[in-house]
């Protein structure tokens, strides 16, 4: 059985595949990256509740230069969260750039540190309209720059980058996955709005997947 790591931010998709890879695989280690994004404190309990849920270490690495350097609504900065469909040209201001090759470089090296052959990542379809870096196209480069880069040739696991976010929110379900515990509101208010673009999304897939939403919005939404 393969040893990986999984990258773990809390939310609905990384929490479904650190089911999934402890299914699949032995999970020696998650990652959650502290990147000073607006929802990072509601994301983070959820990814350490479920780590230790699952009996696997968890780690929060501090990024906090991506706040201070980084361009992006989604940061601790003044710009808001806009609201609308998660296809909308309106959400690209929530694009954090290079996000995941930033966190993967970090995770390969980890990985490596550790004795992992592999880390996994929860790039879905659904992030392919606006996210450069869940691209199929990106992944398969990054995949290639990790396995050439390590000695131990890193692989990097994308179990549901041609599956949308309906289907993984099914995989959740028979993995008896609890997603009242899990956060995607990119606000990081007391509740979840209901009007961002990952909320929409969120309600969208439960919808779509004939699975009850265990979600509370805020009643103004």
């Amino acid at each position: 059985m393969q040893k990986v790591i999984v990258l773990l931010s809390g939310g609905m998709d990384s929490v479904t595949a650190l089911y999934q890879a402890v299914k699949d695989h032995e999970v020696i280690g998650t990652l959650s990256f502290d990147y000073g994004s607006k929802h990072n404190h509601k994301e983070i309990p959820f990814a350490k509740y479920h780590a230790e849920k699952l009996g696997v270490p968890h780690q929060i690495i501090e990024a906090k230069f991506i706040e201070n350097l980084f361009d992006s609504a989604l940061l601790k900065n003044e710009e808001e969260i806009p609201e609308g469909h998660y296809a909308d040209e309106v959400m690209k201001k929530t694009v954090v750039p290079f996000r995941n090759g930033i966190m993967l470089s970090i995770a390969c090296g980890y990985a490596e540190s550790i004795g992992a052959q592999g880390v996994v990542i929860a790039a879905h379809s659904g992030d392919h309209a606006i996210y450069p870096d869940c691209r199929n196209e990106f992944m398969d480069a990054m995949a290639a720059a990790m396995r050439l880069g390590t000695y131990e040739n890193i692989e990097l696991i994308c179990p549901f980058v041609d599956i949308d976010k309906t289907a993984i929110a099914r995989k959740g379900a028979e993995l008896k996955v609890d997603y009242g515990m899990t956060w995607s509101c990119y606000k990081g208010q007391e509740l979840h709005c209901g009007a961002c673009g990952t909320c929409y999304e969120r309600k969208e897939a439960f919808e779509l997947a004939g699975i009850e939403d265990p979600t509370i919005y805020d009643g103004s939404s």
